[in-house]
Order: C-alpha cells, then structure tokens, then sequence
C-alpha cells in the first residue's frame, strides 16, 4: 500500500471488517471513492453491492476461512481494516457470559483472526492494517467492563504488532471517540449519549482511516485518536 495520496489504495483490496453498517461502511465507501476495491466479512450484506464475505467474527476458525475466501475472490489483499464492534453494557453481574464473552471475541479475538490469515497476503503486497479501538480502550468507564476489556486488548495488540512487523506490514491503531451510528440504538436510555451532535460523523473517521492507509513508503502513523471537538471520553 505504499505511494501517495488516495491513488495508493486504487487497484487495491482492503478487507474490511463490520463493512456492511457504521464506520465499517463508511470506511468500504471511502476505499471505493480512491480506486480501491473494498471486501467486506460482515454477518449481514451490505446494502450496495459491494463484494461481501459472509462471517460471524466471534468465530476465529470462522473469521480466518473468511480472508482466504476474501484473498480467492480477488487474488490478493493490500490491507485490512478492523472495524466490526459489539457492546454490552451494564454492571459485571448482570451480563450473561455468553453476551460478556462474546463481545470479547468479536472486537479482540476477531480482530486478531482476521489480521493473523491477511499477515502471509500483506507481507506479499508490503500491505497495512488499520485497526479500530475506542478512546473507551484508553479511559475506562463502569459498566463497561466487556467493551473496556477488548478495547484495551486491541490498543495492547496493535501496539506489540506494530514493533514486531516494522518495516514488512505497516500497522496503525485508530482511536476513535463516539460516532452518530446505530451502535447505541438497542442500549437502555442510560447508556445512550446524551447528546448526538457531539459525536463524530462516522465519515470523518473514515477519512483518518484512509489518510493512514495512504502514506508514503517509509512512513507510518502509528496511532491516531479521531473525535469529536467536545468529545467527553477524551481525555
């Protein structure tokens, strides 16, 4: 994925993670608008008609079929981007552990499949990976302890696989703070932000996400924390 501007992603595959709502949507349209052919490993399709591998990322043996069919549909894969992500909120004991678990498993377990079948495709291809934590995996709050957990389990990752594959597979962590998507619509009202204008059109984040795929050779932005002007997890 080396060059510059939005011409490094053309004729390119990004595999994209949760491609079918949210930012992982938002982030498929983007590679789209700079050339890029954009995959998405989602439960349910898309809405356009983008290419689509069907997966359920809380299973790893799952998720790792899904990029070599990924890989096979398009012959190679110049980058991933990890953005699937489930929450569940509510204090420790009273979220089920099949629910707990499974949040876990979808935003770090998942992450980690699906970067871990793309390595031997990036190295090819001198690829990147993206991948999308939350400013909640650098401050935690109550009642949030699964999302927390796998959050600050990808910021950890990322960050030990950015030193290990420096100079083959570019790597970059990305922050985001609160996005107006429909990731909050099945929350209880207190678990709701209080006011959507002060979160990020998913878009915006989008772009960071494409700025990072699309730097020269030799450079890398190693962490990016993207949010709204008076987002209140951040700091």
């Amino acid at each position: 994925m080396s060059g510059e501007g939005d011409s490094a992603v053309r004729g390119r595959t990004v595999v994209v993670t949760g491609g079918s709502s949210g930012l992982g949507a938002a982030v498929a349209d983007a590679v789209r608008a700079g050339g890029g052919r954009a995959v998405v490993l989602d439960k349910a399709a898309p809405a356009d008609t983008a290419d689509f591998v069907p997966v359920d990322l809380s299973d790893s043996a799952a998720a790792e079929r899904a990029v070599a069919e990924a890989a096979a549909l398009t012959g190679g894969i110049g980058a991933v981007v990890t953005a699937a992500g489930i929450d569940s909120c509510g204090p420790l004991a009273a979220v089920s552990t099949s629910d707990w678990e499974r949040v876990v498993q979808v935003n770090l377990l998942g992450t980690v499949a699906v970067v871990r079948a793309a390595l031997p495709h990036l190295e090819r291809a001198r690829g990147r990976v993206v991948t999308v934590a939350s400013t909640l995996g650098l401050r935690a709050l109550p009642e949030a302890s699964a999302y927390c957990a796998s959050k600050f389990g990808v910021v950890g990752f990322t960050r030990s696989l950015a030193a290990e594959l420096a100079g083959r597979i570019g790597v970059t962590l990305v922050v985001p703070g609160g996005m107006r998507t429909r990731f909050f619509d099945e929350r209880e009202e207190k678990y709701r932000p209080p006011d959507e204008s002060k979160l990020n059109p998913p878009e915006h984040v989008a772009a960071a996400i494409l700025h990072a795929l699309t730097q020269p050779p030799g450079c890398e932005i190693r962490e990016l924390v993207v949010c709204h002007e008076d987002e209140p997890s951040w700091p």
